[in-house]
C-alpha cells in the first residue's frame, strides 16, 4: 500500500484530502503545517507528499528546499495544492523540483490522476536504476521523459580499456562522468617518489569521475584498470543536464555521495589506527566485494600485490608477510595468479 503524507495547515481541507485518499486505498499521514511535515517525512518516508504552498511556520516552498537538501527525502515526489494560480507561484514551485502543481478547489479525479502518475513514474525510475549497464540506459531513458532532457542522445561513447592502462592522470581537465560496464577500475594518488595509494575501487554498475565534474575542478587523482574494462562515457554537458534538471538523477548522486563520503571517513580511520593486519584483511575484504563470488561465500581475486599493497596503505613487503601469516592461518590460499579467500565471513572477522 502506497503511502501519503498531506501537508495542509486547512483542518476542512485536510480531512477531506484524507478521507479522499484513504477510501482510494492509499496509507495516509497528515500534517498541519510545513514544520511537522517534514518531521513526519523524515519518520513516515512517504511514496508521495501533497503540500499546500501558503502555510504558517513553514510555507510549500520552505518544505521543497528542504526535502531538496535532504539525502533521506529528495526523492519523494511532491505535489504542491494551493488556492493560488498565479503563472509566478507554479513556475517557482516547479523551478524547485515540484512534480505537479494542483489549484483548489479541485477535483477529486484530476488529483486522484495526478497522484496515480507520480507514483508510477517514481516507481519506475527507482525500479530502473539497478547499477547495471541495461539500468544505465533504462534510466537516463526515464530522465529523458523530463522535457528539458528531450534533445539527450542514448548512444553515450563506449570503449575499452586494458589491464593497467590509464584512464585519466591527476591534473587532467574533467569531462565525463565514467560508469563501468565490465572489470574494475582504481582511483589512485602518486607521491613524490612514485608510491601509490588507493584510494577507491569502482567496479560494475558504479560510477566514477563526478567530483571533478560537480566541483568544476581538474582531477585530483588519476585513474587505472585493475583488469580488462569496459565504460561508458557520458559527456560532461549531459551529466549536468540531468543533475540540475531532473530530481529523480540529483537524488540517486546526492545519495551516492553520502554513501562515498561514510566510507571514506572509515576508511581514513583504518588507515590511520589500524594494524597492519587489519587493513590487509580490509583490503582484501574490499577487493573481493568487488568481484563475483565463486559460490555463498568464497572469491578468488585476480589482484596484483602492487594493487593491494596501496589498498592498504602498506608496503609490499610488508603486505606479503602478512598474506603469509594469513595463509598459514587457512584464511586464504595464494597462487602466483590469483589469491583465494575461502571464506570470507572469518576474513572479515579480522576487521571487527
Amino acid at each position: 500500500m502506497k503511502k501519503i503524507l498531506v501537508i495542509e495547515d486547512t483542518a476542512e481541507v485536510r480531512e477531506n484530502l484524507c478521507e479522499i485518499l484513504e477510501l482510494s486505498g492509499y496509507e495516509v499521514v497528515a500534517a498541519e503545517n510545513g514544520k511537522k511535515g517534514v518531521t513526519s517525512a523524515r519518520e513516515h518516508q512517504p511514496d508521495l507528499i501533497l503540500c499546500d504552498v501558503m502555510m504558517p511556520e513553514l510555507d510549500g516552498f520552505g518544505v521543497m528546499k528542504i526535502l531538496n537538501r535532504s539525502p533521506d527525502l529528495n526523492h519523494i515526489p511532491l505535489i504542491f495544492l494551493t488556492a493560488r494560480a498565479e503563472k509566478s507561484d507554479m513556475r517557482k514551485g516547479m523551478g524547485l523540483g515540484a512534480e505537479d502543481y494542483i489549484t483548489k478547489p479541485f477535483d477529486d479525479v484530476e488529483l486522484l490522476e495526478a497522484i496515480e502518475v507520480r507514483l508510477k513514474k517514481a516507481e519506475r525510475i527507482q525500479s530502473s536504476f539497478d547499477q547495471s549497464e541495461s539500468g544505465l540506459q533504462t534510466f537516463f531513458s526515464e530522465a529523458k521523459a523530463v522535457q528539458e532532457l528531450e534533445k539527450l542522445s542514448l548512444d553515450k561513447e563506449l570503449r575499452e580499456y586494458k589491464k593497467k592502462a590509464t584512464i585519466y592522470e591527476e591534473g587532467q581537465t574533467a569531462r565525463w562522468l565514467f560508469f563501468v560496464v565490465t572489470g574494475s577500475v582504481k582511483a589512485y594518488k602518486t607521491n613524490e617518489y612514485g608510491k601509490e595509494l588507493t584510494t577507491e575501487l569502482y567496479s560494475e554498475g558504479d560510477f566514477f569521475g563526478y567530483n571533478a565534474l560537480i566541483g568544476e575542478q581538474s582531477y585530483n587523482h588519476s585513474a587505472g584498470c585493475t583488469t580488462d574494462a569496459t565504460l561508458r562515457l557520458i559527456p560532461k554537458d549531459d551529466f549536468f543536464l540531468l543533475l540540475y534538471n531532473n530530481r529523480d538523477f540529483g537524488a540517486q548522486f546526492i545519495k551516492m555521495l553520502a554513501q562515498k563520503n561514510r566510507d571514506k571517513e572509515m576508511q581514513l580511520l583504518d588507515l590511520a589506527y589500524s594494524s597492519v593486519r587489519k587493513k590487509v584483511a580490509n583490503a582484501l575484504c574490499t577487493f573481493a566485494k568487488k568481484t563475483t563470488p565463486i559460490d555463498d561465500n568464497s572469491y578468488q581475486l585476480k589482484v596484483s600485490r602492487d594493487d593491494l599493497a596501496a589498498l592498504a596503505g602498506t608496503a609490499k613487503e610488508t603486505l606479503i608477510r602478512t598474506l603469509s601469516d594469513f595463509k598459514s592461518e587457512g584464511l586464504i590460499e595464494i597462487t602466483t595468479q590469483s589469491i583465494s579467500i575461502p571464506d570470507l565471513t572469518e576474513l572479515e572477522t579480522l576487521i571487527g
